[in-house]
């Protein structure tokens, strides 16, 4: 059976990019069934209709967050997905989805989580606290989606040096880098079976060897 995977992003959906060319490489068992955008200019559906992907446009404007939940939850719900992976996806998800699609919903986050997370660490930003803070060291983590903000689990981490003359754009290219390695990683881990979750401890654990994100 196919592993079908729905990825949600709102912009370019370079991340998305890196799923799609590891389910072309075999990488990662399964295919990208849909492509959901908040924004319809969003080039992450253009992205995702060139690798066969349905791409839609569910448009957030003027309806109550549930409203809008609901409109996804139908679509992933009539095309059989068996993981929501988040990529640079600008929405906080209500309880209701939350809920719906415990488990099964996956984000990737500019920083080393807990740390430079939660409402307003988005984007530049992350790597602007980043530098403000002095850490020699930053990265990317992948988790779980719950309903406090970056606050899920976290299944794999990616680490990068922050030098001496970055910049809040050097940085965020040095981390981007680690993303497109860890998100298909995680990934194909899912659609192999090898993520372990205890859902009372909400402990995670992977049937592979982690030094492999490395």
């Amino acid at each position: 059976m196919t592993f079908n995977i729905c990825v949600l992003a709102s912009g370019g959906g370079t991340d998305l990019q890196s799923i799609l060319d590891a389910c072309e490489s075999g990488q990662i068992k399964g295919r990208v069934k849909l492509v959901i955008a908040n924004n319809k200019n969003a080039f992450a559906l253009d992205r995702g209709k060139k690798y066969g992907a349905e791409g839609i446009f569910i448009d957030h404007r003027g309806i109550t967050r549930e409203e809008h939940e609901i409109m996804l939850a139908e679509e992933i719900d009539n095309n059989n997905i068996d993981l929501i992976v988040l990529a640079g996806y600008l929405r906080m998800f209500t309880p209701f989805f939350v809920q719906r699609y415990m488990w099964k919903i996956i984000n990737i986050h500019p920083a080393l989580l807990p740390d430079f997370g939660g409402p307003g660490f988005h984007g530049m930003k992350v790597h602007k606290a980043v530098l403000e803070s002095g850490n020699k060291v930053s990265g990317c983590s992948v988790h779980f989606v719950m309903e406090e903000v970056d606050g899920g689990p976290v299944i794999s981490m990616q680490e990068v040096p922050v030098l001496k003359d970055d910049n809040p754009e050097t940085l965020q290219a040095r981390v981007l880098e680690k993303e497109h390695e860890l998100l298909p990683l995680v990934v194909q881990w899912f659609s192999e079976g090898k993520i372990l979750v205890d859902e009372e401890t909400g402990m995670v654990n992977v049937d592979e060897p982690i030094e492999q994100a490395g």
